[in-house]
């Protein structure tokens, strides 16, 4: 047991060691971002966002690359989850609740797998935060900056988290004027169009998944 204990530490000592050079090796890239004007507190903010908009785009890149890989997965699970939804409003118009309770049963067990791959995927666009506050911690740990009439003061973890929500608002009203993003939003607009609608309760049914009337038990 002490073994596995030293060797898991050893492990993790490796992988901060590994981190830390990483860190290291982008560094001289990263503090030219906070070398703009010269004047220190401005030169912070803009590089601060500078970097927050780098980790945005990174991210929303890792999202658009993970969706091209997993497109084929993703469409089998929303046919699925389309197809089962269908079949338990057929059921539920025709009067059969055998039919409705165990086709609403698959119905919820396919929603819950597409709604965990849509925030998986949508949590991989968070990865870039944590190297771009491992680097910060590493230049900007012992700084603060007051909060006017408060007597508050703020490290560099609420500054990079306010120019991170900035950055993903900037980045929203402009990603469908960027060459590759541009691309991106018409992929994902076709992708709604494409995929297949659930029925409502007060439409009739029509479409793949659709099996005749039951009488009741």
């Amino acid at each position: 047991m002490l073994k596995g204990a030293v060797s898991a530490f050893c492990s993790v000592s490796v992988f901060q060691s590994e981190v830390a050079d990483l860190l290291g090796a982008v560094d001289s890239v990263l503090i030219t971002l906070y070398l703009v004007t010269g004047h220190p507190v401005l030169d912070y903010f803009i590089g601060t966002f500078l970097l927050a908009l780098f980790t945005v785009i990174l991210g929303e890149f890792t999202i658009s690359l993970l969706f091209r890989i997993n497109r084929k997965h993703l469409d089998r699970l929303n046919n699925r989850l389309v197809e089962t939804y269908d079949l338990s409003i057929h059921a539920y118009q025709s009067g059969d609740r055998k039919s409705y309770a165990a086709c609403n049963k698959e119905a919820n067990d396919a929603f819950g797998h597409v709604f965990f791959n849509m925030v998986a995927l949508s949590a991989a666009s968070l990865w870039p935060i944590f190297f771009a506050l491992a680097w910060m911690q590493l230049r900007f740990m012992g700084i603060k900056f007051p909060i006017p009439l408060t007597g508050w003061s703020v490290n560099y973890v609420v500054t990079f988290l306010v120019c991170y929500i900035l950055a993903r608002m900037v980045f929203g009203r402009v990603k469908h004027r960027l060459p590759y993003f541009r691309d991106v939003c018409a992929t994902l607009k076709d992708y709604e169009k494409e995929n297949p609608r659930m029925a409502s309760v007060a439409e009739p049914v029509s479409g793949k998944g659709q099996y005749p009337a039951s009488q009741n038990q």
